[in-house]
């Protein structure tokens, strides 16, 4: 009795060590928040929100358990040009003074094979949680120079504005948002 209690705790902690834990690069600087926006249907508006943080777990035998979670400052908006950056943390679209942060936390990740998955979760922009779902392709992971281990993916999706309170009109073409994702999370 006492041999299949050991065995059965040596089992229970080798699964418990499959799934690893990962804080997102920020400080290194390799994970990016970026967007892109129709401008009145003529081109692509650009830019990304240099202030983030998050965390995720993954497990490579057991993808299906896979959680993360990021928080964005919006006010960290960023799209290469002052005047606009100014229009667009504003009241018009992402009133940063009203609402600072914008959230995602995972609700389920669907391995699709190949490296591919949907990530689905609850994304909170502008005061309004709402669903969405990410379509994400895993980069690969490995030991890095310094002693550590790494994780990457990449994930975009997309949404319209008005879904999250965001009504000010730029015509039919500016209508959604797309949202592209690459994440390198440091194991911990």
């Amino acid at each position: 009795m006492k041999k299949l209690a050991v065995l059965l705790f040596a089992a229970l902690a080798a699964a418990s060590v499959q799934a690893a834990d990962y804080k997102v690069d920020t400080q290194g600087a390799h994970a990016f928040v970026q967007f892109r926006i129709k401008h009145l249907g003529y081109s692509w508006l650009y830019g990304r929100f240099d202030k983030f943080d998050g965390s995720f777990s993954y497990d490579e035998a057991k993808p299906e358990a896979s959680t993360i979670q990021m928080t964005v400052d919006t006010t960290s908006l960023n799209s290469n040009h002052a005047e606009r950056d100014k229009h667009l943390r504003g009241k018009d679209f992402l009133n940063v003074d009203k609402f600072p942060t914008a959230t995602f936390k995972s609700t389920s990740f669907e391995p699709k094979g190949d490296g591919k998955a949907l990530l689905k979760g609850d994304l909170t922009l502008h005061g309004v949680t709402k669903p969405i779902a990410i379509d994400v392709t895993e980069i690969g992971g490995g030991k890095d120079p310094w002693g550590g281990y790494r994780q990457g993916f990449t994930g975009k999706t997309e949404f319209k504005l008005k879904d999250f309170g965001i009504d000010y009109d730029l015509g039919p073409a500016s209508q959604t948002v797309e949202l592209i994702l690459d994440v390198e999370g440091i194991r911990q």
